[in-house]
C-alpha cells in the first residue's frame, strides 16, 4: 500500500538506507512538546553516544590488526544510528508515534515504527590504511553535512511555523529534512566504520 507522506533516502547501493512514513496532517501543539516529551530518548541517546564513541575506538583498532569488524561491535553501532534516527524524526515532529525504547542490534530494521533504517556492515576486507586516516578522508563529507546542516535548521523552523498554523508538513520541506537525516546516516556509517565506502555528496532522496 502506498504511504502520500513516505520520505525516504539512499538506496541499499550505499550500505545505508532511511525511510520515514510521515501521516498527512500533524497536531499543530506537537512542534511545542514533541520535543519535550522525547526527553527520556535524549538521555539514552546521549548515553548510547559515548558508548558508540569508545566502540568506535575499540573497532578501529580491530580493523587495523585484524582487517576485520567483530560483528557485535558492528552490531551495537548499527542499534545506536537507529536509536538516533528515530529520536529525531519524532522529536521533530514528523510523525506522533513515540518511539520505542528498543535496542535491537541487527542490520534490518525490526520494524514496528514510522522510521525504518538500514544498514549493511562491511565486516571483512576491511582497508587498513582508509581505517588509519579515517578522520582526515571524512572532513570533506563533514563540511558537506554541516551545511546541508545549517540549511536544515532554517527549514525547520518553516516547518515548524507550518505545522504549527496548518497542522501540515510541506512536502518539499519534510523531504529536504529526510535528506538530510540521509546525510548523517550515511557520515555516522563511515565514521562509525561500518563501511569503507565513501559517503557521497548528495541529497538525492
Amino acid at each position: 500500500m502506498a504511504v502520500p507522506g513516505r520520505s525516504s533516502f539512499g538506496t541499499m547501493a550505499y550500505p545505508a538506507s532511511l525511510v520515514v512514513d510521515t501521516p498527512e496532517r500533524v497536531a499543530n501543539w506537537r512542534p511545542l512538546l514533541q520535543w519535550l516529551l522525547a526527553l527520556p530518548h535524549w538521555i539514552i541517546v546521549n548515553v548510547l553516544g559515548y558508548v558508540s564513541t569508545a566502540i568506535s575506538f575499540i573497532s578501529w583498532f580491530a580493523i587495523l590488526f585484524t582487517g576485520r569488524l567483530p560483528a557485535g561491535l558492528a552490531n551495537f553501532q548499527i542499534m545506536y544510528l537507529r536509536y538516533s534516527a528515530r529520536l529525531m524524526a519524532y522529536a521533530g515532529f514528523l510523525h506522533s508515534s513515540y518511539p520505542p525504547f528498543a535496542f535491537d542490534m541487527t542490520a534490518d530494521d525490526p520494524g514496528g515504527t514510522p522510521v525504518s533504517m538500514n544498514v549493511q556492515p562491511q565486516l571483512d576486507g576491511r582497508n587498513r590504511l582508509t581505517t588509519l586516516i579515517r578522520l582526515i578522508m571524512a572532513i570533506p563529507a563533514i563540511v558537506f553535512a554541516v551545511i546541508v546542516g545549517i540549511i536544515s535548521f532554517v527549514v525547520h523552523l518553516l516547518g515548524f511555523f507550518a505545522v504549527l498554523f496548518t497542522g501540515r508538513w510541506p512536502a518539499g520541506l519534510r523531504g529536504f529534512i529526510v535528506s538530510v537525516m540521509g546525510v548523517d546516516l550515511r557520515l555516522n556509517a563511515y565514521m562509525g566504520l561500518l563501511t569503507d565506502e565513501y559517503p557521497p555528496f548528495s541529497l538525492d532522496a
